[in-house]
């Protein structure tokens, strides 16, 4: 998901500048469970693999994996998820699969493609309307990622405190189903905290 500017548009950046990796169009990677809607990582920075394989590394770290189980995953066709994952995951530890948007030149979206990257993910669960209605959910309610604000962030650090605060009021204290919290669902707490 991209979201900019936190200071200068990409184009009029200077790239020789000591401040290049903190200026122009940032992109919010984001991670959140299916069914609980725990928002467990994310990493900011510019589109590469190196701020893809930083959500994946919080992701990995933060949530535990029984061994028995393999880990379900599900992202749109960004390539960077492909070779991020294998650093973090052996092969036998996950199912992977990508669902692609086709779109015609215009834009418009004409179909779907899903595609199993890693183990045998059942291709009817390979979706990505969770992560996709949550990205909606962050961009309302965190004002810096609204499109065409006055309140962008001017640097990559405000903006990475802003998410980080979302993280834990949605994590925490936002009552998401009957009377629970993402982390109350996940077993991480026992109230919605005030």
């Amino acid at each position: 998901m991209s979201y900019g500017p936190w200071s200068k548009k990409q184009k009029k950046v200077i790239h020789d500048s000591p401040d290049a990796a903190e200026e122009g169009d940032a992109w919010i990677y984001t991670a959140v469970k299916r069914g609980t809607y725990l928002f467990p990582a994310f990493s900011i920075g510019k589109w590469t693999q190196d701020t893809c394989r930083s959500m994946i590394y919080d992701f990995r770290r933060r949530l535990s994996f029984n061994s028995q189980l393999k880990a379900e995953v599900f992202t749109d066709g960004n390539d960077d998820y492909t070779y991020a994952f294998r650093g973090f995951f052996p092969p036998d530890m996950i199912n992977y699969g990508q669902l692609v948007k086709i779109r015609d030149s215009r834009g418009k979206l004409i179909g779907k493609e899903k595609r199993i990257i890693y183990g045998n993910p059942d291709e009817d669960d390979i979706d990505t309307i969770n992560v996709e209605n949550f990205n909606g959910i962050l961009r309302e309610r965190v004002g810096r990622l609204v499109r065409k604000t006055k309140c962008f962030s001017k640097k990559k650090y405000r903006l990475l405190c802003a998410v980080t605060l979302f993280q834990f009021y949605w994590n925490f204290m936002s009552e998401i189903r009957r009377n629970k919290s993402p982390a109350m669902m996940e077993g991480l707490s026992g109230n919605i905290w005030t």
